[in-house]
């Protein structure tokens, strides 16, 4: 294969195959199927500056089997295919840019199995991690991936989600043990057997994890479980500047600190959440913390991080032990993106992210910092710092066309400087329509093989296309 990278071909809108599955979509699931303008829209929402690209109708399924239905119909006609779980993803990936029909999964919502003694679980692509954990809470086990929204199980597997939990216990590609999927010709696979590892054939699932949509829908996810902790604590602590805090945070995971969650505030997000959620906490960088584990070992853990913080200029070090206490601070800090809006009323929301190893940390949040304040935006930084992962939120002006290109500059050096840094320009967020310009700086020759898998597993380019990859045509 050529190790210069080819763009992947584009898809082309054919209104009389789309106009032939709208027929037979609707004769086969009645009201389950529409072409309304408002559920079509709601459809290809997205919370970044992309504009809305609307499917041509959306069908909600109820089974493995009625995906497959649709897919296979859809492959026939050459018409696109979206999956859509809860709607919370920031990068695109449910618009629609050449029409096609957007299958909502959010009624496959069944817990089809959980198996305690193994720890582990398998649900339908539709339940999101709060409905889970709600369910297993007499169980003594809990899954611990936690992205802040209630997202759908499915749709965190498929953009690889993490959050603020992903320090102790990884991402979904840790704790993806197997899924079911359908592909692009409607055949239906399941990728792996519940085994904790295996040395049999390639990773299918590990390839399907992250891919968004783009090779396959998924439908069913068996995952691992954790036991809850026997003991969690909490604290909270502010820093004279962001660089300390990030330093702080930085010798915490070189030191081997088990810690369960770290998260980084800057100045103008603690303000943001002291407006939304009437917190009173005083306006500079803090670092949120958890330990989880024994009594024992959170009180040594504790003690370690308290002489950390202090090295680095950390006060006022406060201890949430009481679970209440400690749901209201994790709230404030997963309701940060919608705090926001509250410093600038009105203003368009663009959020992005990037990742860093450890050690770059500190200095790409400076870097980063710097340009926020040379650009003139008003941008908090908030960020699951225990992995190098953290994200920026621009407040923008909708009706200013100049406030959008500037914007548009920074993101692409937040996104370069991290990469030139050894970095990648999504941790979490994924890649769908606003990254993809991204991917070859970051993948260089290796992406002519994603090319590759992806003309391999869907060479009509119907699973969600526009997205991840590089096209022409």
């Amino acid at each position: 294969m050529s190790t210069a990278v080819q763009p992947h071909f584009k898809h082309h809108k054919n209104e009389e195959a789309i106009n032939t599955v709208c027929s037979k979509l609707s004769e086969r699931f009645g009201d389950r199927f529409t072409m309304g303008k408002a559920l079509r829209e709601q459809h290809a929402h997205t919370t970044t500056g992309l504009q809305n690209e609307m499917p041509d109708g959306v069908v909600f399924a109820q089974s493995t089997e009625e995906v497959s239905e649709i897919v296979a119909l859809c492959n026939e006609q050459c018409v696109p295919v979206i999956a859509f779980g809860s709607g919370s993803s920031l990068e695109g990936q449910l618009n629609a840019p050449y029409g096609g029909i957007s299958v909502d999964l959010s009624g496959m919502n069944a817990i089809l199995e959980v198996c305690a003694e193994d720890l582990n679980c398998t649900v339908q692509a539709g339940v999101t991690r709060k409905q889970l954990n709600d369910y297993l809470r007499d169980t003594g086990l809990f899954f611990p991936i936690d992205p802040g929204a209630d997202a759908s199980l499915g749709g965190m597997a498929a953009t690889r989600a993490s959050g603020t939990n992903a320090v102790r216990y990884g991402t979904m590609k840790d704790n993806v043990l197997s899924l079911k999927a359908v592909m692009a010709d409607g055949t239906i696979i399941e990728t792996a057997s519940k085994a904790k590892k295996s040395s049999a054939g390639y990773d299918l699932t590990r390839l399907l994890v992250g891919s968004e949509g783009t090779l396959g829908i998924i439908t069913e996810v068996s995952l691992k479980l954790s036991g809850i902790p026997q003991a969690i604590s909490g604290g909270i602590c502010g820093f004279p500047d962001l660089e300390s805090a990030c330093n702080a945070v930085i010798m915490t995971i070189q030191c081997g600190i088990p810690v369960a969650r770290i998260e980084l505030l800057d100045s103008l997000q603690v303000k943001a959440v002291n407006l939304h959620s009437k917190l009173g906490l005083e306006e500079r960088p803090t670092l949120l913390v958890e330990f989880h584990g024994t009594d024992s070992g959170v009180a040594e853990q504790a003690e370690l991080f308290a002489d950390i913080i202090e090295e680095f200029g950390g006060s006022d070090f406060e201890w949430a032990t009481k679970p209440e206490d400690r749901t209201r601070l994790w709230t404030a800090r997963h309701e940060s993106y919608w705090a926001t809006f509250s410093l600038r009323p009105g203003a368009k929301s663009v959020s992005s992210d990037a990742c860093v190893p450890i050690s770059q940390l500190a200095e790409c949040v400076r870097e980063t910092q710097k340009d926020i304040e040379a650009t003139g935006f008003l941008a908090p930084i908030v960020g699951h710092v225990g992995d190098g992962n953290f994200h920026v939120q621009l407040l923008l002006d909708p009706e200013n066309p100049e406030e959008h290109a500037k914007a548009d500059a920074f993101l692409g050096r937040l996104a370069e400087r991290a990469i030139a840094m050894g970095g990648t320009c999504t941790g979490e967020h994924g890649v769908g329509q606003g990254k993809m310009k991204y991917m070859t700086k970051e993948f260089g020759p290796a992406l002519s093989y994603m090319i590759a898998i992806k003309e391999a597993f869907d060479p009509k380019n119907i699973m969600n296309p526009g997205k991840i990859l590089p096209e022409h045509g």
